[in-house]
């Protein structure tokens, strides 16, 4: 095969060098096939073309020159005025005659033909078949009127001297400008500004109508009173300005209809000037304009993307954003596709706000408007899905493009990204920080289940407050690994470079550690143990609580920031007595492996019960993973998979005929989840409660109700279920008026709280300020007490003042919007997301701990303080508690209270003395008419009263009875009397079960929380009483932790030598 690059030969050096110089006249006689491109800019007149016009930096340059040019011009006519010394005289032949030197006469023709025949080439050039539409343009009519004459003079002296009004060269001057201002912006690819157009051309506009004012007046009047060009200025100004002193006024009738022609165009040309720049300032005002270079390169700015902005969504960004004082000189620059509306627009009009707060309207998927927020420059971008819609995932996937957009417009700037669907998350990995809703809410809530108000607990923590200072330490971090590790264990031994991580009562900012000042006059060891003594720390959140270990004194504060120090001798004098020393360096034989990995309920299983335990359940890993991106959790699994027909509790199949949870008989209580769909954030509610540390005693069955209809709820055993899970619905999220997304999750909620009132509801909600309304009741003094000191707390702006609700406090709702605090403050502690990640069991990292909790019974009273109780547990079992939940009874303060309060227990409806019996057999139908009237009817006592005595006097009116038959029934007129509202309910709840055949053993209607009110003390004082059930959130060490070299698969096999060890010790 023949080479075919030796067929070709290269072209010649010469050929190309005449190529480049002749064109193509080479080609004719050649055999080669030559294609050609951009054969149409070959001519002539389209390379002057493309060098006059389209090329942009030579296009520039040209209307540069011919810009100058103008002003040169005017300058020009400026110097002939002030050079020239009219004759004394009123002749008309002043007016069209002027005393003009050779060279300036020469400096105004070579001015003129080079203007002339620019704007005769450029005209060639645009020529676009329409003669007449070139010739009649008003820049070329004064180009021929300034020109021409000039080029006459020269074939006629006898012209030299003649007026030419140059000074309207200024209009051209103008016209040159602004197409330069646009080949500028084209030349540098920026975008041009319109309010900078039309602010530049106001400006032009009105010095050129002053310019023009001066000169003609001045011209005109050399037959009156000769001014000169500064009282010409004068007058202009003094005229425009209407303030009109009329020291300097004009002679002639020529100069005055001049002036009127000039007010007259100045009334019409810069009125439309100025209604044109007051609609792009309302435009800008509505879109925000743009966000400085020069501020954004000199100062430091976030920027915060969303779908659409909400005033309680600002607020709760600002106030958690700007609560550290490090970024008090931010600016906050929000990128928003929609409109402001009135409140967002209000509260950025305060001082506070204004100064730091700059909204743009436009969108994140636009380079031009990640331009205009200076993305590129931004120190973070915030990017936030909106959760209030109907179609969350569609939110979702806006979100994902947001972030992708702003990753490829500045890939160096950190991304703080809030998404709502799990299976989503895996499409922004490359985000700083990511924040999945649907993770966080359903961790939440099952742990809600095992330790009671863990919402508020968590919500507490990530939130800013202000207390006296106090430090609990809670976690470690080495410096060469990136986990942090909750708890690691009373064997850790830390090094100089761990980071601690502890829970504080003030800022982080306002606390600094010292050591005594007496260390340094001590002579005596500080300690037998001679490691690291100094680590720095970080704050997790400021909340409430109290000094947990001993604060020292420093004299010099460490380079690498705070540290903590070990005690001297001396202070630990002064310190109170442990229960049991809490060990420096763990001792091997006082913590056995088999004591943590056991717990007391395992301890108490009898053999058997042990092994049909261990041939039900097996620990380890879930074999499927229902989305991208979940953690993979260690946790309690079947040995075979359930048959999908079995997942049905309601219904039978070929394996079980059971048809209502109480057949099934469940040795623990249940856990019922009421929810729109089973979506992939389930997965993140289950693995928590099935979570490997948990006791198999203790593992509860979980019931998903898609529906919650009465009959739905009576068989999946609600009348004896532990707690009740009410997750908020997507398609009820969102609502034509704001707050009102949540009213049917609430009126549902309110329904069972009166129907079932034994149960523990936990419900979610899209406001936090809607949490008022859950378990509502009109005439509750302590309630109507705590809502005056809410609205307390608002008007002095704080953004915690849902705390005070009992609901919430008592951990039975929360709002997963609380949480948006996590993004806001990672910008500062990196850290947050991480270990709430590890306290709500959503990630595991070896060797850190787990939260719990323990019930203080009447056997462990005898400990009596927390902090006796904290030395006790971190010496023993090397627990570290957090904080208490605590229940008290609810006390009313004075008599009409508990006289309002039994009256509203009390209802009766006088239809119902006609037959006890229709009551009952259709006490479902009437269920809803009792519910609605009872709260009226306990409202009048004397209306109830009066029924009473008016079915007495019609009792006696009727026929007579045997007195064994009428004493009966008035037995049960006085029954019904008596009969509260809650005995009401529960007869009508055991008729319907009754009818659906299931069985109302168990069922105590009477137990109930409605009288009880519950808090939670994060890290109290260490003189805080303990109390009879009391709840103490516990971060235990990870069992797994100690096990050396084995896998996690060989949990099980624990010896069983120490169990009366580990019972003994865990025990207090």
């Amino acid at each position: 095969m023949v080479d075919l690059e030796s067929e070709v030969p290269p072209l010649p050096p010469r050929y190309r060098f005449r190529d480049l110089l002749l064109g193509d006249q080479g080609w004719q006689n050649d055999d080669r096939v030559q294609v050609e491109f951009y054969m149409n800019e070959n001519t002539f007149k389209e390379r002057l073309k493309l060098f006059f016009i389209k090329n942009q930096r030579s296009s520039l340059r040209i209307r540069l020159f011919n810009f100058s040019l103008k002003l040169l011009s005017c300058l020009l006519y400026i110097i002939r005025v002030l050079l020239e010394n009219p004759s004394q005289g009123n002749e008309w032949s002043h007016i069209f005659w002027v005393n003009r030197s050779l060279p300036l006469w020469g400096l105004q023709v070579l001015v003129a033909l080079i203007s002339l025949f620019e704007t005769i080439l450029l005209g060639y050039l645009s020529y676009k078949g329409n003669i007449w539409e070139q010739i009649l343009r008003i820049p070329f009519i004064l180009e021929i009127i300034n020109a021409v004459p000039f080029i006459i003079s020269i074939f006629w002296p006898s012209l030299r001297n003649l007026f030419v009004p140059v000074f309207l060269n200024c209009w051209l001057a103008k016209h040159a400008l602004e197409n330069m201002i646009n080949d500028l912006h084209r030349a540098i690819q920026r975008t041009q500004s319109a309010m900078f157009n039309q602010v530049l051309i106001l400006i032009s506009t009105l010095l050129c109508l002053i310019f023009t004012c001066i000169c003609g007046i001045q011209h005109l009047e050399r037959i009156g009173k000769k001014l000169n060009l500064f009282d010409s200025l004068y007058f202009c100004i003094v005229t425009f300005s209407t303030v009109g002193f009329g020291d300097v006024t004009p002679e002639t009738w020529s100069s005055k209809l001049f002036v009127v022609a000039m007010i007259c165009v100045a009334l019409v040309v810069l009125p439309i000037q100025f209604e044109q720049l007051a609609y792009l300032w309302m435009e800008r005002q509505k879109s925000g304009g743009n966000y400085s270079r020069h501020r954004a390169q000199t100062e430091k700015h976030v920027v915060l993307c969303v779908s659409s902005l909400k005033i309680d969504l600002l607020m709760d960004f600002l106030n958690e954003f700007y609560a550290h004082p490090r970024l008090q000189d931010y600016y906050v620059v929000i990128l928003c596709p929609t409109e402001m509306d009135v409140q967002v627009r209000r509260i950025l009009q305060i001082p506070m706000w204004s100064q730091r707060v700059i909204y743009l309207q436009g969108s994140a998927l636009k380079d031009q408007d990640l331009l205009r927020a200076k993305m590129d420059d931004a120190e973070a971008c915030f990017i936030l899905s909106s959760r209030c819609e109907v179609d969350r995932t569609s939110s979702d996937h806006q979100t994902i493009l947001r972030a992708w957009a702003v990753k490829d417009f500045a890939p160096n700037c950190p991304l703080y990204v809030q998404i709502l669907k799990p299976e989503n998350k895996f499409h922004i990995k490359f985000a700083d920080h990511v924040v999945c809703e649907e993770e966080f809410k359903y961790a939440m809530l099952a742990l809600n289940c095992i330790c009671p108000a863990t919402s508020t607990l968590i919500t507490l923590l990530v939130h800013t407050s202000r207390g006296q200072f106090g430090v609990c330490l809670i976690g470690i971090r080495r410096e060469d690994n990136k986990n942090i590790l909750l708890n690691p264990g009373p064997r850790y031994i830390m090094n100089a470079t761990d980071t601690c991580f502890y829970i504080n009562i003030t800022k982080e900012e306002n606390s600094a550690f010292k050591n005594h000042d007496h260390q340094k006059k001590s002579n005596v060891p500080r300690s037998f143990y001679h490691g690291p003594s100094r680590l720095p720390v970080h704050s997790i959140i400021a909340s409430m609580g109290t000094v947990a270990i001993d604060l020292q004194d420093t004299s010099c504060r460490s380079a690498s920031g705070p540290t903590l120090s070990l005690p001297t001798e001396g202070s630990k004098e002064v310190r109170r007595p442990s229960i049991a020393p809490v060990l420096e360096v763990a001792d091997t034989s006082s913590i056995q492996t088999c004591d943590l990995l056991s717990d007391q309920s395992e301890d108490e299983t009898t053999p058997d019960e042990e092994m049909s335990s261990n041939l039900e359940y097996a620990k380890g890993y879930p074999p499927y993973s229902p989305y991208i991106g979940s953690s993979p959790t260690f946790c309690h699994l079947l040995h075979e998979k359930v048959p999908f027909c079995c997942l049905r509790l309601d219904k039978s199949c070929q394996h079980n005929y059971y048809e209502d949870a109480k057949a099934y008989g469940f040795k623990n209580k249940l856990i019922i989840v009421a929810a729109e769909t089973a979506g992939n954030g389930l997965y993140n509610f289950i693995v928590p409660l099935r979570a490997y540390y948990r006791p198999k005693k203790e593992l509860n069955p979980v019931i998903l109700l898609l529906d919650n209809p009465l009959d739905d709820l009576l068989r999946c055993g609600v009348t004896f279920a532990a707690n009740m899970v009410v997750v908020d619905k997507e398609s009820t999220m969102s609502a034509e008026e704001d707050y009102m997304a949540d009213a049917k999750t609430i009126v549902n909620v309110q329904t069972l709280f009166r129907l079932f009132s034994s149960l523990s509801i936990i419900t979610e909600l899209t406001h936090p300020a809607n949490m008022r309304f859950m378990q509502f009741r009109a005439k509750d003094c302590y309630s109507l007490a705590l809502s005056k000191l809410e609205k307390k707390e608002r008007e002095r702006g704080s953004n915690l003042a849902f705390i005070f609700r009992l609901p919430f406090a008592a951990g039975r709702v929360f709002s997963i919007s609380m949480l948006d605090t996590l993004l806001y403050q990672s910008f500062v502690k990196d850290y947050m997301i991480s270990i709430t990640r590890l306290l709500l069991g959503l990630d595991t990292t070896p060797g850190s701990g787990f939260l719990c909790s323990m019930k203080i019974t009447e056997d462990d009273l005898w400990i009596r303080t927390y902090a006796r109780l904290y030395q006790k547990l971190c010496s023993s079992t090397g627990d570290v508690p957090i904080g208490i939940y605590r229940t008290e009874s609810q006390k009313l303060a004075t008599s009409e209270c508990r006289e309002i309060a039994s009256q509203s227990q009390i209802s009766i409806s006088v239809e119902e003395w006609e037959d006890t019996k229709d009551a009952k057999e259709q006490g479902h139908h009437r269920s809803n008419h009792r519910n609605s009237t009872s709260s009226d009817q306990s409202d009048h006592p004397l209306l109830r009263r009066k029924s009473m005595q008016w079915a007495r006097r019609l009792s006696r009116k009727g026929p007579k009875h045997s007195g064994r038959t009428a004493e009966k029934m008035t037995q049960q007129r006085l029954n019904l009397y008596r009969r509260s509202e809650r005995q009401e309910l529960a007869e009508l709840v055991k008729n319907r079960m009754k009818h659906l055949g299931l069985s109302t053993v168990g069922y105590d209607e009477m137990n109930d929380h409605q009288n009880t009110l519950s808090y939670i003390l994060i890290n109290p004082s260490p003189d805080t009483r303990l109390e009879l059930n009391d709840v103490v959130y516990l971060i235990r060490p990870d069992p797994l932790a100690y096990l050396p070299n084995s896998e996690p698969s060989r949990k099980n096999s624990i010896c069983n030598t120490m169990v009366q060890d580990s019972r003994e010790e865990t025990q207090l």
